[in-house]
C-alpha cells in the first residue's frame, strides 16, 4: 500500500487561529486634551472547515500535508481600528469521509455530499477594546480584553466509498473478474489470495443507457472483524453501499456455510449492515454442469436472490444485472436511501484496538494532552497595553 495512490486513511493536526487583543488607547491630539478612549477591537481568528468535493476520490492530497494552521486575528488599534480577521482554511475531502478525534477515538463529523461544509474548529473571538467599556461613571477605562485562545485537535480521516453495489467475498472468489467483466475498470487479477489490496470502483452499464456503481472490496477472511487478514481496513467501505453482493465460488465445499461466515463478519463489525439488501452470486459456474447446479440449489439460502454466474464465459451476467437493478430500485431500498442520512450511525473508535489500528496504518502512536486541560496562560501574560 505504500506505493499505492489509493489513500483512505490520514491523520492530520488542525489548529484554529486565536483572537486578536483589544486595544487600550486614550486619544491625545492637539486641542483635544480629553479625547477619551478609542481602542479598537481585535479581529477573530481563522476557523477550520471541511468541505465535500466530488472531484476527489481518495485522501491522497492530504497524505503529505499533515498540518493545517489558521491565521490569528490581528490586534485592535487606535482610532477605533478593528483588527484584521484571520483567514479561514477549507480542507477539501472526498464525499464519504468520516472524521474521528485521534486522541479519544470519538466521532467528530461526517462529510457525505458535494459542497457540504462542516465547521471543525472555530477561531477565537477578538477581544474588545477599551472604547467598548466606556460608561458615564468610567469615561476613561484603562483596560481591554485579550482575544479568545485557539483550538487544536489531531484528527483521523477515514474514507468510506460511496457505491450502489458492494462485492463481499473471500479471497479469490472472483470479485475483480466480475468487475472487469461488467465495467471498464481493470483491477489486478491473479490466481493467489489477496490479489486486490485496494478498493476499485466501476460503472456498470444497464439497459436504456442507465448505470450503477459497483465497488470491489479486498477479500474478507474469518476473523476480519477482529483485525485478521486485511482486517478492519476495508470493511468500512461496505457500510455506505446500498446493496451487498455476496460472492461464493461454485466449487466451495459448503456454500451456505461460507455465506454465513461472511454475514457473521459483517454483523460483528457493524450489526446495521444486516439491514441492507443482499444478493448471492455463485461464481465460476463454468466449472459446473447442469446436474450439479440443480443439486446446489437445494442447499442454498432461501432468504435472498441467488444467481449462478461465470465472469469468464458471461453465463448469468445479464441475469445478475437484472437482479441487482431490481433490488436497487425496490421500494424498500429507495426508502432506506432517503432516510440513510438520518439513520446512519457512526460509532466511536474501539480504544482497545485503536492504538493497534494506528500502528497498522504506519502512524506514530503518541500520547497527546487533552484539549480540556490546555490553558492558554501565555496569551494572558503576553497582553500589552498601548
Amino acid at each position: 500500500m505504500a506505493e499505492s495512490n489509493f489513500v483512505d486513511y490520514v491523520k492530520i493536526q488542525c489548529r484554529s487561529g486565536k483572537g486578536g487583543k483589544g486595544s487600550m488607547h486614550l486619544r491625545h491630539v492637539k486641542y483635544q486634551p480629553n479625547g477619551g478612549p478609542d481602542g479598537g477591537d481585535g479581529g477573530r481568528g481563522g476557523s477550520i472547515y471541511l468541505r465535500g468535493n466530488h472531484n476527489y476520490w481518495t485522501l491522497l492530497h492530504l497524505k503529505y500535508q499533515r498540518h493545517f494552521f489558521a491565521e490569528h486575528g490581528g490586534n485592535g488599534g487606535r482610532d477605533k481600528c478593528h483588527g484584521t480577521d484571520g483567514k479561514d482554511i477549507y480542507i477539501d475531502v472526498p464525499c464519504g469521509t468520516v472524521v474521528y478525534n485521534a486522541e479519544t477515538g470519538k466521532f467528530v463529523c461526517d462529510v457525505a455530499y458535494d459542497g457540504q461544509e462542516v465547521l471543525l474548529l472555530k477561531g477565537g473571538r477578538g477581544g474588545l477594546g477599551n472604547f467598548q467599556f466606556r460608561t458615564s461613571t468610567n469615561q476613561a477605562p484603562r483596560y481591554a480584553q485579550p482575544g479568545e485562545p485557539m483550538q487544536e485537535m489531531t484528527i483521523i480521516m477515514e474514507l468510506k466509498l460511496l457505491a450502489d453495489v458492494g462485492l463481499v467475498g473471500f479471497p479469490n472468489a472472483g470479485k475483480s473478474t466480475l468487475l472487469s467483466a461488467v465495467s471498464s475498470a481493470r483491477p489486478k487479477i491473479a490466481n493467489y489470495p489477496f490479489t486486490t489490496l485496494e478498493p476499485s470502483l466501476g460503472i456498470v452499464d444497464y439497459r436504456d443507457h442507465q448505470s450503477f456503481v459497483m465497488a470491489d472490496i479486498p477479500g474478507i477472511i474469518e476473523g476480519a472483524s477482529e483485525g485478521k487478514g486485511l482486517g478492519l481496513r476495508f470493511l468500512r467501505h461496505i457500510e455506505r453501499n446500498s446493496l451487498l453482493l455476496f460472492m461464493v465460488p461454485g466449487d466451495t465445499d459448503d456454500i451456505k456455510k461460507e455465506y454465513e461466515v461472511l454475514l457473521g463478519e459483517l454483523e460483528n463489525f457493524n450489526p446495521e449492515m444486516l439491514d441492507k439488501h443482499r444478493v448471492l452470486a455463485i461464481t465460476k459456474c463454468d466449472l459446473l454442469d447442469e446436474e450439479l447446479i440443480e443439486m446446489l440449489k437445494e442447499t442454498l439460502p432461501t432468504d435472498l436472490p441467488v444467481v449462478f454466474i461465470s465472469s469468464v464465459t458471461g453465463q448469468g451476467i445479464q441475469e445478475l444485472k437484472d437482479v441487482l437493478w431490481k433490488e436497487l430500485n425496490s421500494e424498500s431500498n429507495k426508502l432506506q436511501e432517503i432516510t440513510a442520512e438520518d439513520t446512519l450511525v457512526h460509532r466511536d473508535k474501539d480504544m482497545s484496538r485503536f492504538q493497534q489500528e494506528l500502528a497498522a496504518e504506519g502512524e506514530d502512536v503518541v500520547e497527546y494532552i487533552d484539549e480540556d486541560e490546555i490553558e492558554d496562560v501565555d496569551d494572558l501574560d503576553d497582553f500589552e497595553y498601548e
